[in-house]
């Protein structure tokens, strides 16, 4: 990954943000009239593929900026930047929709489950099989697998699993809110000090060939040694110029997608999984093609990476929202949900036990996330 002039921005990022501005204002002026009680199918289509591919476009600008400042940072900042600036538009969306004309105390509990499923399944098994398919096994760092996976199953056990034993409608008291919040950000930040400081080797591609990751190698392939300032704070600025337009247009978004999916008969929890495709294909198409680049350490670390920031931020805000607004949160999953949990973590912790992948790891892992879109649509 390398960027011949990194401050300079291409046309198409203009182009992204011109555009979702642009959508801005026409909702700014027409949104009323647009979403009015009397809402069409016809209009709710137009509508709703209008929002879609704006926010989905100012996503993957996101994304892009991301990815440049990664590009200077090294690992593992770069990714921790790309991932902590995609989980934000997660936690904008489930908030809007939270907060929202109608009650959803599902979204959050549906959205995080969708991107377990999505990213640790689905992005995952295709990393695997097509990074097999043109480089052969590929070698990460296990430890770095290890750590991740150890927060996922601590975390997810907590936020989605808990709730269904302290009370029988599957969420948590305000006490208990605030205390699972607290510990969540408080493990979290642990995390992340540990992942950037004392342990960032175990998150750094290892030297090819290698069974280990030497202390020294994150001298070569870690942060870079001279950094952009000036390129550095432009892309942030694009960023913010393409977050933006994403926390304005995401209550629009809720209004209606709510409709949508009553007016179709659709199950609930398609919500969440709309969310979730929104926020995460831009950053899974970067997962595959580091596979396909035979850097998968970058996948694990964006594909894992992603689902810790994702419960690691979104419980908290969520849960907090939710007493502040004083609305219904429902944290826990269901039987058959939890089952996919476990199943989920145990087939990753064997694909990524070891050294080097299998790309038969990975068809077992779309298998499962087969299982679980038809279990979506016929429960």
């Amino acid at each position: 990954m390398s960027h011949p002039n990194p401050s300079l921005v291409p046309p198409v990022t203009w182009l992204r943000i011109a555009g979702a501005w642009t959508v801005v204002g026409l909702f700014t002026l027409f949104g009323a009239q647009w979403l009015a009680p009397e809402l069409s199918g016809l209009s709710a289509s137009w509508v709703f593929a209008l929002l879609f591919a704006t926010i989905l476009a100012a996503a993957f600008g996101v994304v892009h900026e991301a990815d440049h400042l990664a590009d200077q940072l090294g690992e593992p900042y770069g990714t921790l930047i790309l991932t902590l600036s995609i989980v934000s538009i997660e936690v904008i969306l489930i908030a809007a929709v939270l907060l929202g004309p109608n009650e959803a105390p599902h979204i959050a509990r549906d959205s995080i489950f969708a991107v377990m499923m999505i990213i640790m399944n689905l992005v995952a098994g295709v990393c695997l099989i097509s990074g097999a398919a043109r480089n052969g096994d590929q070698e990460f760092n296990v430890q770095g697998a290890s750590a991740y996976l150890s927060m996922i199953a601590l975390l997810t056990g907590i936020a989605l699993v808990l709730p269904n034993y302290t009370s029988a409608g599957g969420e948590f008291s305000p006490p208990q809110a605030v205390g699972i919040s607290a510990f969540t950000l408080l493990m979290y930040g642990s995390f992340l000090w540990m992942q950037m400081r004392s342990q960032r080797r175990y998150f750094v591609q290892p030297p090819k060939g290698s069974l280990s990751i030497p202390k020294m190698a994150v001298t070569a392939t870690g942060k870079s040694a001279s950094i952009d300032k000036r390129a550095a704070l432009v892309r942030s600025a694009v960023l913010l110029a393409l977050i933006l337009p994403i926390v304005l247009l995401a209550h629009h978004l809720a209004v209606v997608t709510d409709y949508g999916i009553a007016a179709a008969g659709l199950p609930p929890a398609v919500g969440g999984v709309l969310i979730a495709i929104i926020v995460f294909t831009p950053e899974s198409i970067t997962a595959v093609r580091a596979a396909l680049n035979n850097e998968l350490q970058r996948s694990v670390n964006l594909c894992h990476g992603a689902f810790v920031s994702t419960v690691g931020l979104t419980v908290p805000a969520v849960l907090l929202i939710g007493l502040l607004a004083d609305r219904q949160v429902i944290m826990g999953i269901s039987s058959a949900d939890t089952l996919l949990f476990v199943l989920t973590l145990v087939l990753t912790m064997l694909s990524f036990g070891n050294q080097r992948t299998s790309p038969i790891q990975g068809y077992l892992h779309l298998t499962l996330f087969a299982v679980y879109g038809l279990l979506l649509f016929s429960p």
